[in-house]
C-alpha cells in the first residue's frame, strides 16, 4: 500500500495554503497529522481523520476539542485505498465549498509525487543492471539474460557500444536514445546499445545529425558488453587527451594508442605537467595541435593564428621545460605518450 509521506505532505499543505484561507492539515492512514499549517499540531492524533478513515466518508466537526478542532475531514484515497485524510479548520460550512478542489488537488500531486518516485526508483534499477553488465565477465546467467530482455538487450548477442559525449541533451538526442538500449552515464555521457551490426552506421549518422559538437567513440562487436564499454569509454579518453577533432572515434584505429595511454613504461606524465598553469601561452594546447597536424609548423601556425616564428618559440620553451624537443621524432612519442598518462 502507497505510504504518504511526511515530507510530501507538508509540501501540499504549503502549496494548498497559498490559495486557501484556511488551516490545511494532512493526516496518515492512522490518523496523525503529518502535514499541517500550524506546526505544533504535527505528530499529533486527529480524531476525525480516523473517524473518515473508518467510515470511508467525509466527517463534519463542530466544535473544537482536545484531540480535534472545527472543520472537515475527507478521506484520501488512492487506487481505491484509503491512504490518509485532508482535513480544513474551520466551520463546516465555510470550508465546504473548498473540499471537492482541495480533494482533487491533493490526489493530483500525490499521484504525481508517486510517479516521479516511480520513475526514480526504475533509474536506480537501470543504473544497477548497468553496473552488473559493465563488471561482468564468462557466461552470462539465465537470471541476468532476463533481466536484460526488460531493457531490449539479447545476451547472447555481440555488442556494439556508442559511447556519446554531448553539451547537454536534446530532443534528437533524447528520441535516439529512445529507439535503442541506451543508458545515461553522467551528464552529458551516454550510452547506446547496438546489436545489429547494419544498424551502427545509421545510428550514428542520427547521432552527428542531432547536435553539432557531438562525439561519439565506437567499441568492435564483442560478445561481452564490459569489454565494448571498456574499448569505447579508453577510446573517447584517448582522444580527448590530444584533443583530436574526429567526431567520430573507432577503437580499432585508437587502439594502440589507448594501449600505450594503459602501459607502464615510466614516468613521462610529469614531463606534461611542466607545461601546464604556465602564463601568456598555452603550451599543452599548442603542443596537442602540433601533435594533430603532422608536425606542420605552417598548418599549426595557421590553426593556432599565431606566427611561425611564435609557434617555434613556444616549440623552444616546451623543450626547455622538460628537455624533450616536439621537433624530435623520438622525443614528440615520449611527449605524446606523457599526454595519454597524464589523462587515462
Amino acid at each position: 500500500m502507497y505510504q504518504l509521506s511526511e515530507a510530501l505532505a507538508q509540501d501540499i499543505v504549503n502549496r494548498m495554503m497559498k490559495d486557501i484561507p484556511y488551516n490545511i492539515n494532512i493526516m496518515n492512514d492512522k490518523g496523525i497529522i503529518i502535514g499541517s499549517g500550524n506546526p505544533s499540531r504535527i505528530g499529533t492524533e486527529h480524531r476525525g481523520a480516523i473517524k473518515a478513515l473508518e467510515s470511508g466518508k467525509m466527517v463534519e466537526v463542530w466544535e473544537d476539542q482536545r484531540y480535534e478542532k472545527k472543520g472537515t475531514n475527507e478521506p484520501i484515497v488512492i487506487n481505491q485505498v484509503r491512504v490518509g485524510v485532508i482535513g480544513i479548520s474551520g466551520s463546516p460550512e465555510e470550508v465546504r465549498p473548498f473540499c471537492s478542489i482541495v480533494r482533487t488537488t491533493v490526489v493530483l500531486l500525490i499521484e504525481q509525487g508517486m510517479a516521479l518516485e516511480s520513475m526514480q526508483n526504475e533509474a536506480n534499477r537501470k543504473k544497477a543492471f548497468l553496473e552488473v553488465l559493465l563488471n561482468h565477465q564468462g557466461i552470462y546467467s539465465q537470471k541476468l539474460q532476463k533481466k536484460a530482455l526488460a531493457y531490449n538487450i539479447d545476451l547472447l548477442l555481440p555488442t556494439t557500444i556508442l559511447y556519446i559525449d554531448h553539451s547537454g541533451m536534446n530532443a534528437e538526442i533524447s528520441n535516439i536514445l529512445l529507439m535503442y538500449p541506451s543508458f545515461i552515464i553522467e551528464e552529458d555521457i551516454c550510452i547506446i546499445l547496438v546489436q545489429e551490426v547494419k544498424e551502427i552506421k545509421k545510428v550514428i549518422k542520427q547521432l552527428l545529425q542531432s547536435q553539432p559538437m557531438l562525439k561519439v567513440s565506437v567499441s568492435r562487436h564483442e560478445t561481452h558488453i564490459a569489454d565494448s564499454y571498456a574499448q569505447a569509454k579508453s577510446a573517447m579518453r584517448t582522444a580527448q587527451s590530444l584533443h583530436l577533432p574526429e567526431r567520430i572515434i573507432l577503437y580499432d584505429q585508437m587502439e594502440f594508442l589507448v594501449k600505450l595511454s594503459e602501459s607502464a613504461l615510466n614516468s613521462s606524465e610529469h614531463l606534461i605537467t611542466k607545461l601546464e598553469d604556465k602564463e601568456s601561452v598555452d603550451l599543452l594546447d599548442t603542443l596537442r595541435v602540433y601533435i594533430n597536424n603532422n608536425c606542420s609548423v605552417s598548418d599549426t601556425s595557421a590553426e593556432l593564428s599565431i606566427h611561425r616564428n611564435t609557434l617555434q618559440y613556444r616549440l623552444k620553451r616546451i623543450y626547455d621545460l622538460t628537455g624533450k624537443d616536439p621537433r624530435n621524432t623520438f622525443d614528440l612519442f615520449e611527449l605524446t605518450y606523457g599526454l595519454l598518462a597524464l589523462y587515462k
